[in-house]
């Protein structure tokens, strides 16, 4: 009798969405997702959705963004933004101009945010971020990779591009976006990278009192 070959774990994109699509404004503005989030109802949905997560994966340029806040935050999203590993995608590494950008981030983070909420982040959560695991091979093989190691799923965050490869690649399992009230117009698409229509199966949808909705979605 052959032995059951194991699942692969799946592979999960978190978004923050606009109406008609877009991630992010033309010049990369975000500023509209925080309009609409923050409430009881959709930090809970946040939560769920990092808890389960077996790791985080992202691109250098998030890395960078997150790295300079998270460690410092109170918010209740921060613990497992820092417990959890992350593996950052980038061909070049984090080291070199991009992680001194990073680290003189982190240092005005700390200040600001000592100074605003008192939070100092503990040894093991400033090593979490200073030392992640980095992927610099070819994308499909270095998710692969993942996929085949045991835990939770693997959970992915932004940038846009990083999100467009994963999609582009057939790489994403599952999709869950905080679709938020608001129609940009134009800006940076999701999923423009699709070379042919990808046919998805409603999971669930949950209204949140700030007229943003959380969908999650898997390829039909």
């Amino acid at each position: 009798m052959a032995t059951p070959t194991a699942s692969k774990r799946k592979l999960v994109l978190k978004m923050s969405v606009s109406l008609d699509g877009f991630v992010a404004g033309p010049n990369g503005e975000a500023d509209w997702v925080f309009r609409s989030s923050g409430g009881a109802d959709s930090t809970g949905w946040l939560l769920d959705t990092l808890r389960g997560a077996g790791v985080h994966i992202m691109g250098s340029g998030s890395y960078g963004d997150m790295a300079a806040f998270w460690p410092y935050s109170q918010m209740p999203v921060a613990a497992p933004m820092n417990d959890i590993p992350k593996v950052i995608f980038s061909r070049t590494g984090i080291d070199g101009p991009r992680a001194q950008h990073t680290t003189a981030a982190l240092a005005e983070a700390k200040a600001r945010n000592a100074e605003r909420h008192g939070a100092v982040p503990s040894e093991a959560v400033l090593k979490s971020w200073a030392e992640p695991t980095v992927a610099r091979g070819d994308l499909v093989e270095e998710v692969m990779r993942l996929k085949d190691q045991p835990g939770n799923y693997i959970l992915a965050h932004g940038g846009a591009r990083f999100a467009q490869s994963l999609i582009a690649a057939g790489l994403v399992d599952e999709f869950r976006l905080a679709i938020h009230p608001v129609a940009l117009g134009q800006g940076m698409p999701l999923f423009s990278g699709l070379r042919r229509p990808v046919d998805l199966r409603l999971v669930s949808a949950t209204p949140f009192a700030s007229g943003a909705m959380a969908v999650v979605y898997q390829p039909a």
